[in-house]
């Protein structure tokens, strides 16, 4: 029985070697393409806690974070690059893109947060603090977004960390204003993006993590990373291919806007 090797037949999801029985049979080898994400905002919290989940489920990570918050993305094991990335300075996303040139990708996902004092009322905050939780919630993952998403396969997703505290609906008690302006803000943002993007295929996702106890949620937050981030990737997983824009917490629910 004579083989002929034939060229690979490549698609977004896997890699089909083909050979051919000298009687004209084909025979098709299926493997799996390890997936690849972009994780931005990697190095500590919750985009820490995504990119060692992603390596444990057989993802190729590039993990993203500033110079000095290195060390913890270097103690992981597994299909890990990093790139050192400030996403408030535009000429860094600007250099990333370029060293990023020819990469295609399954998955953009920028987690970003800081907050202010969470007792601090519109009336209270100063302009440059309300400048500095802005820049860094809302106008840097976009700009992240924009210049990054073609990256990205017709068939992937791009998401963002967002908040069930950016939906204007749940307000009912105030608190965390400034940190809720700027999570509504992207919510917008993200909005106007699928609005620019109607015909795009690549889905949308806006994320709500719950309440974690992190560095920035604090020891008395109600979910632990554990709880959290491994729900949060199979809602992701689970709005692969689906296409618009949605806001989704971590467990899959509808975020009312």
């Amino acid at each position: 029985m004579h083989l002929s090797r034939l060229p690979a037949v490549v698609t977004s999801d896997y890699i089909f070697p083909i050979e051919l029985l000298n009687d004209g049979e084909m025979i098709v080898e299926t493997i799996n393409r390890q997936k690849t994400v972009l994780l931005v905002g990697a190095s500590r919290g919750l985009g820490l806690a995504m990119t060692a989940e992603y390596l444990k489920r057989g993802w190729r990570v590039i993990a993203t974070g500033r110079a000095h918050s290195m060390q913890k993305l270097r103690d992981l094991q597994g299909a890990l690059e990093i790139e050192t990335l400030d996403i408030t300075v535009p000429e860094q996303i600007a250099d990333l893109r370029a060293r990023l040139a020819g990469r295609r990708l399954d998955m953009l996902f920028v987690n970003a947060g800081v907050k202010n004092d969470d007792r601090e009322t519109i009336a209270d905050v100063s302009t440059e603090e309300f400048v500095r939780v802005m820049v860094t919630n809302s106008l840097s993952p976009m700009r992240v977004i924009e210049r990054l998403h073609d990256l990205v396969e017709p068939g992937g997703t791009i998401g963002v960390m967002s908040s069930g505290q950016g939906s204007v609906t749940n307000n009912v008690n105030g608190n965390y204003e400034v940190y809720r302006g700027s999570k509504a803000a992207l919510n917008m943002f993200m909005r106007s993006f699928a609005a620019r993007h109607a015909n795009d295929p690549r889905t949308l996702l806006l994320m709500a993590p719950g309440w974690v106890r992190t560095d920035m949620g604090g020891p008395e937050a109600r979910l632990s990373i554990e709880e959290s981030i491994p729900n949060l990737l199979d809602t992701m997983e689970a709005y692969e291919g689906r296409g618009g824009l949605h806001y989704l917490d971590y467990l899959g629910r509808v975020v009312p806007w």
